[in-house]
């Protein structure tokens, strides 16, 4: 049988393909700017048929009814990392949050910790060999689909076929769907005076030749605009996005000088606008491959000069750092913040960075010092004081590997507003940290 008849064979509608979906079972949901909304919308319909299926994902981009209140005792999400169309769902006790390294999820799928019955996912439509891309999300999906028992795929012919370790074939899908919509578009962060002198510091810390690793969010973005007069720089990252190809056109992002996949941008997945999805179409300057490769430590070490830059919530005269949590009160997750600060931090010349705001302004306009004298209560510790290396805030760059405690409470109460760096100084004396 050649693959077109097994298209024509294995073509449902969405009603029948989740039919298949039965009580207790698993289901891998696969996230950010992929997520198959028709099956997902047609799962959602079928729910109240349903007892106690499990939504395992990691992040999702857009609305989540799949998490509402009427979906009690019917769907429940299990997240890996928490995005905010979920998050309140996961606080108030109908959802389920995994801690877990980016890096290791995939892992959980494949050795059977959290086996799948089924994967939901979307991919482009066949090449003339079968073979489809997963598209804009590779990272966890590639291996979950390789897992699950039962695969369902929407194919979609507005998914852009990424090039590297990131197709299946025809073969593999049991279900297939034919929908045509346009993929959710995730624009550039907004900019501020805060987050632009954040920027310059940053941008100091990177050198020519560098590899790095940056996402999306306003700090990233402002760190690449800065970045224009540098030569000869790579990327590997988790996810990259729209902020890479104006470096690119201009020459500075080139890979000639990476030292693991040169003259490649290499990531797990996208999220960004159409530009980026038709920059990234069929090209072979960009390559997507699983996360249990791209998050590894040990491979991320690999690139001499890898720039990792990370954010957080808050980070205390010791240097740990929460990225997580507000107190107990869980609010994202761990994602592949110690993959690439760890992995960083065993290259050659490699730049580990933690970038955040001094303060967190409130609604009501009061202000909080985001380097504080102990974690809150409850707080996760994500990098710990024995990963951490750069912390750097509007107010410059604290480099506290190597040092004493009492250096690093100095060093980051230097960086902390200046409001609030009498009451650190007077709470590190009182915790005989100086």
């Amino acid at each position: 049988m050649n693959w077109f008849e097994l298209y024509r064979d294995r073509l449902l509608t969405p009603e029948q393909a989740v039919s298949r979906i039965q009580s207790h079972m698993r289901v891998f949901l696969t996230g950010n700017c992929s997520v198959p909304k028709t099956l997902l919308a047609a799962l959602c319909a079928r729910a109240p048929l349903l007892t106690e299926v499990e939504i395992t994902q990691v992040l999702t981009v857009g609305p989540a009814d799949y998490v509402a209140p009427t979906m009690d005792g019917h769907l429940r999400v299990n997240t890996l990392f928490i995005s905010d169309n979920v998050r309140g769902a996961v606080n108030e006790g109908r959802a389920d949050f995994t801690p877990c390294f980016l890096s290791e999820i995939s892992g959980l799928f494949r050795s059977g910790v959290l086996p799948l019955d089924v994967a939901l996912i979307q991919v482009s439509p066949p090449d003339e060999h079968g073979f489809c891309s997963f598209g804009v999300e590779v990272g966890i999906t590639k291996t979950a689909a390789q897992s699950a028992t039962l695969v369902m795929a929407e194919v979609n012919p507005r998914m852009p076929r990424t090039l590297g370790d990131s197709f299946i074939h025809l073969s593999k899908l049991n279900v297939i769907v034919q929908v045509d919509y346009p993929l959710p578009e995730v624009h550039m962060g907004a900019t501020d005076e805060v987050t632009e002198r954040i920027a310059d510091h940053v941008a100091t810390l990177i050198p020519d030749e560098a590899t790095l690793q940056t996402g999306i969010g306003a700090i990233p973005d402002a760190v690449l605009r800065r970045l224009t007069n540098h030569k000869d720089l790579g990327v590997h990252t988790e996810l990259f996005s729209d902020g890479v190809i104006d470096l690119f056109q201009r020459g500075v992002i080139t890979g000639e000088k990476k030292t693991l996949h040169p003259g490649k941008m290499v990531a797990g997945f996208l999220l960004g606008t159409q530009r980026l999805y038709d920059f990234v179409n069929d090209n072979p300057l960009v390559e997507l491959h699983p996360s249990e490769y791209v998050n590894d430590p040990f491979v991320i070490a690999q690139n001499e000069r890898m720039v990792a830059i990370n954010s957080a919530i808050e980070v205390d005269l010791t240097g740990q750092v929460c990225a997580d949590s507000i107190g107990p009160r869980f609010y994202s997750g761990v994602g592949g913040q110690v993959d690439f600060i760890y992995g960083a931090s065993r290259a050659k010349d490699g730049v580990p960075i933690i970038a955040l705001p001094s303060t967190l302004v409130k609604k009501d306009e009061s202000k909080f010092s985001k380097i504080v004298p102990m974690l809150k209560m409850g707080a996760g510790v994500v990098t710990t004081r024995n990963h951490v290396h750069y912390v750097v805030t509007e107010y410059g760059v604290a480099d506290l590997y190597g040092k004493t405690i009492a250096r690093r409470a100095k060093a980051l109460i230097n960086v902390a507003a200046p409001e609030f760096r009498e009451e650190l100084e007077k709470a590190a004396r009182e915790m005989e940290y100086l």
